[in-house]
């Protein structure tokens, strides 16, 4: 019997060297990875299905990282993907602020210590897979002819997850 693909976090950066320093730094993890240099390729990767977190760098040519969240917090299939936004521009309160309006669980400037990319990784793709793990059995209960509760099941959809404001 084949086992489920784990989900991929997705690295995004239009710079090799970038993209080689932070695959390296979460190579501890494990976890599958996956990357894009650009961020049209970004947009692809995430519509095929499979990620459960996106690395994002912030500025990118033709469709930057701004473009690429604004993006994925619209559209249903995509929303409740953590985006994980990175800069190597330094401290700009507007970039982060922009960001945070958008949606993304976190704003990060470069350099970044390894090991703090690790832990902020590893709780965004955990989160991700027990938010993803609830919706499945979501969807089991609200498919269930066998009714266990007297009281109908409270029906949930596919409505996004609030995100933090």
């Amino acid at each position: 019997m084949p086992t489920a693909e784990r989900p991929k976090i997705l690295v995004v950066d239009d710079r090799e060297d970038t993209l080689f320093a932070m695959e390296s730094a979460l190579a501890p993890l494990r976890y599958p990875l996956d990357r894009a240099g650009n961020g049209d390729d970004a947009l692809k990767a995430v519509l095929r299905g499979g990620i459960a977190v996106v690395l994002l760098d912030v500025l990118m040519p033709d469709v930057s990282g701004f473009e690429v969240a604004h993006y994925m917090t619209r559209l249903e299939q995509t929303q409740d993907i953590p985006i994980m936004m990175i800069t190597g521009a330094g401290q700009d309160p507007a970039l982060a602020v922009k960001a945070f309006e958008l949606g993304v669980a976190d704003y990060v400037v470069k350099p970044v210590e390894p090991w703090v990319m690790r832990t902020k990784v590893r709780y965004l793709y955990e989160t991700s897979l027990r938010i993803q793990a609830l919706r499945d059995r979501l969807r089991v209960h609200e498919t269930d002819d066998e009714g266990v509760s007297p009281y109908p099941a409270p029906r949930f959809e596919d409505r996004p997850l609030p995100r933090p404001a």
